[in-house]
């Protein structure tokens, strides 16, 4: 059908926009008014991915457009071969009867920057996050999972407290499951994936499963596909997630944003005060616990766990209900780690009966759309054709000093806009 036909009203330029879309189909409805309450004009472009509906609305003042999306499974399964469908189906089948090889290969799966393997994923998501939503109203709303993040410096121990943690929980018959995250060399990009190494009993556990993965060079300690990977051991049935990341400094606490309860774990020399008070990782901390309390270092200990009370005395409240501790912990001697536990229980319950771990995990969702959003915008910049034809001249200016950095990233950025999209 010809377009122009179906354009008798005078606003044609805006819905000529919409003709460049990355949409592979268009199917157009109109009715036979275009005055306001009875005319609305509705282009609906579909693709294998999902539903979009584009309305417009004859105000007076104009067009206004707003944007409906509604994605359901059957348009993600659309445009899949009988070959990826089985493949998607036998995944999925695995995982919710709490099959470890199969959560294996969905993390690989989700983690895998191939653009049609990126899709497949997108799908197995989805397929999950519906059982998961289903999960959570038979237990009447409540998270079926307990999310915890785990951070600290490089040599504060973190490995070696989930080995005594996670052993402790699985023989309380929860199930664990640990995703540690290795940091990625900026030499060869390679990264030693060696935390395993260090809870070979915790490794053997039926009950729990840990995975290592690389940063590939994302900041905050954490992967992108991280939050995708809890989502996918929730569904395995892994009632307890502990994120491991990588030994971060002061500013980078992206894992905040993807778990329930952020555990800050302190070597007993882990700073003064006034490394406490400096607005930070600190600050998002829900427990603090200073680690390896044991034989000489228990003096030292005392005294950073009493420095770090008073430091947290001086930072904003973050939550109504809670308020941060400071404990000594020791894996080897198993001195505190239980009390750990019991006050990470407390915090959870606490959380649970104010409503701000439900609002907290919705806010997360928000974050996360826009940290992905951001690094696609970021690839999508990278890749587009006017601009990486001139990233090579540019560069070479800006290594020769004849071009500033921020003018060489303007006209990049210029060459972006004015591109053919």
């Amino acid at each position: 059908m010809n377009m122009p036909m179906l354009l008798p009203h005078p606003h044609q330029h805006f819905l000529k926009g919409l003709l460049r879309a990355p949409f592979r189909c268009y199917h157009f409805i109109f009715h036979s008014s275009t005055h306001l309450g009875s005319g609305i004009p509705c282009a609906q472009p579909f693709n294998s991915l999902g539903l979009h509906c584009t309305k417009w609305m004859l105000l007076s003042n104009g067009l206004k457009r707003k944007l409906c999306v509604q994605t359901t499974l059957k348009d993600h399964t659309e445009g899949l071969s009988d070959k990826e469908q089985r493949f998607v189906d036998k995944l999925y089948s695995g995982l919710i009867q709490g099959q470890r090889a199969c959560l294996a290969e969905a993390i690989t799966l989700v983690e895998s920057t191939q653009s049609r393997k990126k899709e497949l994923a997108q799908v197995l998501l989805q397929k999950v996050l519906l059982y998961h939503r289903e999960q959570e109203q038979s237990n009447r709303g409540k998270p079926l999972a307990f999310r915890v993040g785990l951070s600290g410096p490089p040599g504060a121990g973190k490995s070696t407290f989930i080995e005594y943690f996670g052993k402790m929980l699985t023989e309380r018959g929860h199930k664990l499951s640990v995703l540690a995250v290795d940091p990625s060399s900026c030499t060869s990009g390679g990264s030693l994936l060696g935390d395993k190494t260090r809870m070979t009993e915790l490794s053997r556990d039926m009950n729990a499963y840990i995975r290592p993965s690389p940063t590939r060079g994302t900041l905050g300690g954490v992967t992108r596909t991280t939050n995708e990977a809890i989502l996918l051991c929730e569904g395995a049935g892994y009632d307890i997630i502990l994120i491991e990341t990588v030994g971060v400094g002061q500013s980078e606490f992206a894992v905040a944003d993807m778990v329930d309860m952020f555990v800050l774990l302190l070597p007993p020399a882990g700073g003064d005060e006034l490394q406490g008070i400096k607005r930070g990782i600190i600050e998002m901390a829900d427990l603090v616990a200073v680690t390896k309390s044991d034989g000489d270092l228990i003096v030292p200990a005392r005294r950073i766990q009493a420095e770090y009370v008073s430091a947290l005395k001086l930072l904003r409240k973050r939550s109504q209900v809670w308020k941060p501790k400071v404990i000594r912990i020791s894996a080897r001697s198993g001195e505190g780690i239980s009390e750990m536990w019991d006050k990470m229980k407390d915090f959870q319950n606490l959380m649970l009966a104010s409503g701000e771990l439900t609002a907290k995990r919705r806010k997360q969702q928000k974050v996360w759309m826009w940290n992905l959003i951001q690094e696609s915008v970021l690839e999508h910049f990278r890749t587009h054709p006017t601009v990486r034809e001139q990233i090579p001249l540019l560069e070479q200016k800006v290594l020769t000093g004849a071009l500033s950095p921020g003018l060489a990233a303007d006209f990049l950025l210029k060459a972006f806009k004015s591109g053919d999209y």
